[in-house]
C-alpha cells in the first residue's frame, strides 16, 4: 500500500524523479504539497486545490489535537472524509508546534509538557500520543515526534536533541500499529554535520518507509540548507522518499530538488498570498503597490493558473485594498498554482534530461526579478 519508485535521475545533480504509492493515489515525486493545517488550506476549497494540480496536502496534528480534537475526526471517518480531500494526505507529528507556540512547555525525555497557546489548557505530548493522534486522523503519511531545536542553538543543544529525537522515533515506531499508514522518521541535528549523519544513520538503522529531514528553514542562512542537505544527500537511501520539512521559497525549492529531495510543504504560498506578495516567473511582487493602480494586465504573463487567466492586477490591488476575501482567495490561488507547477516543470525537466538548464534559466530570472511594489 505505500511503496516509493525511483524513475529517473538527473546526472549532473542529486534531482530525481518518482513515485509515491499511497493508499489514495500514487503521488508524482518531485512534489510541492499545500499546508491545510487545520483540514483547510486556508481560502481554498478541496475541488480548488485539485483544479490546480495539488496532490497531496499536509495536515498538523498538534491543532487538531486541540481543536476539534482527533476523537472528532475519527468519528467523522477520518481527515479524508471530514474535510472532503480524495487525495494523500500527510500529518507531522506536532512536535515543531509543540517547541515553536506552545507556552511554558517543559521538555523531558519521556516528552513535552506544553501549555495550550489557544486556552491555556495544560497537555503532555509524547511519542505514543503523536503517533495515536495520527492513526485517529487516518493520515497516510504520519511523521514521528521529534525534536526541533531553535535556531540559533549550540552543538550541544543540537546534540542532545538528536538523542531525543533517535529514542522517541524508536517509540513512535513501536506504538504505530495502523495498517495503510506510512511512518516516517525526522533527521535533526540543526546546522552541524556531524549531528545531521548520526541523527541519518541512527533513523536509518530502523525500518522506516521514508526520511524527512527537520530543523531548517528555521532562521539559518540559505546556505548552511544547502550544506546540509549536501551532506545528507549520499548518506540517505536513494530507494526511499526524501522529504525537506517547512520550505517552500521557489529557489529553494529548485535548490532542494537539485539535491535529492522528493517532498516538500510550506504555508509560504497561502500565509504570502493573503498579505499581498506573490511570486511570479521573474521574481515577488507585492500586488498593494501604487504602479498597479491602473495595471490590467496579468499577476504573472508566462502563468496559466485561473487568476492570471481571468483578472488582472488592477483588480487583485483593488479588492485588498478593500480588504474583500477574494483578494486573498485569487493571491493563494496563484502562488500555490505557482509552487505547484513550478516543481511539475522540474518533474517534467528531469525526465526529460534538462534540468540543469531548467534550474539555471529559472534562478536567473527569478533573482534578476525585482521585488515589484
Amino acid at each position: 500500500m505505500f511503496e516509493y519508485r525511483l524513475i529517473a535521475r538527473c546526472p549532473e545533480t542529486g534531482a530525481r524523479a518518482g513515485e509515491l504509492v499511497t493508499p489514495h493515489g500514487v503521488i508524482e515525486t518531485p512534489v510541492f504539497m499545500p499546508v491545510g493545517t487545520q483540514a483547510t488550506v486556508k481560502a481554498m476549497s478541496p475541488e480548488e486545490l485539485t483544479a490546480l494540480g495539488a496532490q497531496i496536502i499536509l495536515s498538523n496534528t498538534y491543532h487538531l489535537y486541540l481543536r476539534p480534537g482527533a476523537d472528532l475526526v475519527a468519528e467523522a471517518g477520518g481527515l479524508h472524509s471530514f474535510m472532503g480531500w480524495k487525495g494523500p494526505i500527510l500529518t507531522d507529528s506536532g512536535g515543531f508546534q509543540v517547541f515553536s507556540l506552545s507556552a511554558l512547555r517543559e521538555i523531558s525525555d519521556d516528552g513535552v509538557a506544553f501549555r495550550s497557546h489557544r486556552d491555556g489548557s495544560s497537555h503532555f505530548m509524547t511519542p505514543e500520543l503523536s503517533v495515536a493522534v495520527q492513526e485517529k486522523l487516518g493520515s497516510d503519511i504520519a511523521m514521528c515526534f521529534d525534536e526541533c531545536v531553535p535556531w540559533p542553538t549550540t552543538a550541544e543543544e543540537a546534540d542532545r536533541a538528536v538523542t531525543r529525537t533517535t529514542a522517541w522515533a524508536r517509540r513512535c515506531l513501536e506504538a504505530h500499529d495502523r495498517d495503510g499508514q506510512a511512518l516516517f522518521g525526522i533527521v535533526q541535528g540543526s546546522v552541524f554535520d556531524e549531528l545531521r549523519i548520526r541523527s541519518a544513520r541512527e533513523l536509518m538503522a530502523l525500518p522506516f518507509p521514508g526520511y524527512a529531514i527537520g530543523g531548517l528553514s528555521v532562521g539559518e542562512s540559505h546556505a548552511d540548507m544547502y550544506r546540509i542537505l549536501d551532506v545528507l544527500g549520499p548518506v540517505l537511501p536513494e530507494e526511499k522518499p526524501r522529504y525537506l520539512m517547512g520550505v517552500g521559497f521557489p529557489t529553494n525549492l529548485i535548490e532542494g530538488i537539485a539535491r535529492g529531495i522528493d517532498m516538500f510543504d510550506c504555508v509560504l504560498p497561502s500565509r504570502n498570498g493573503r498579505n499581498g506578495t506573490l511570486f511570479t516567473s521573474f521574481g515577488r511582487m507585492n500586488i498593494k503597490g501604487a504602479r498597479f493602480e491602473r495595471d490590467f494586465g496579468p499577476i504573472d504573463g508566462a502563468c496559466d493558473c485561473y487568476v492570471c487567466r481571468n483578472y488582472s492586477r488592477a483588480y487583485v490591488r483593488h479588492l485588498h485594498r478593500s480588504g474583500e476575501i477574494l483578494g486573498a482567495r485569487l493571491c493563494t490561488w496563484h502562488n500555490l498554482h505557482f509552487l505547484v507547477h513550478l516543481v511539475g516543470q522540474a518533474r517534467r525537466a528531469i525526465l526529460d534530461g534538462t534540468f540543469q538548464a531548467f534550474r539555471r534559466t529559472f534562478l536567473e530570472t527569478f533573482m534578476e526579478g525585482a521585488y515589484l511594489s
